[in-house]
């Protein structure tokens, strides 16, 4: 990510990706009425995705599934395929986990 995108307000983000998806959508050919409908959007729910003037997730995701870029989501929540966790155990600087103990000898304390 450049310097410049980590400083977009949402509302320019929002530009952003209406452009993206107003481009995939001539690259593939299809109006706005035919990727609604693709979609199973309203008309109105997609020319308000393109001009970046708000939407919902749903729509977003409807969207870009009728458009076949899926991998725009993927690229949202990549899978993990090491964790973070397991990497901190095995350079051996992770916390130990200690498990508190019961103690049964306090009277005080009733146990059920």
């Amino acid at each position: 990510m450049s310097l410049s995108s980590a400083y977009r307000t949402t509302q320019e983000w929002e530009s952003v990706v209406g452009d993206q998806i107003r481009s995939a959508r001539i690259a593939n050919d299809m109006d706005q009425t035919a990727l609604a409908s693709a979609a199973n959007v309203s008309i109105g729910a997609l020319s308000n995705l393109e001009r970046g003037k708000g939407s919902s997730l749903s729509t977003v995701i409807a969207v870009v599934r009728a458009l076949n870029r899926t991998d725009w989501l993927e690229g949202l929540a990549p899978s993990v395929s090491v964790s973070p966790l397991r990497m901190l155990e095995n350079s051996g600087t992770a916390p130990r986990r200690v498990r508190a103990r019961r103690n049964s000898s306090r009277p005080d304390v009733e146990h059920r």
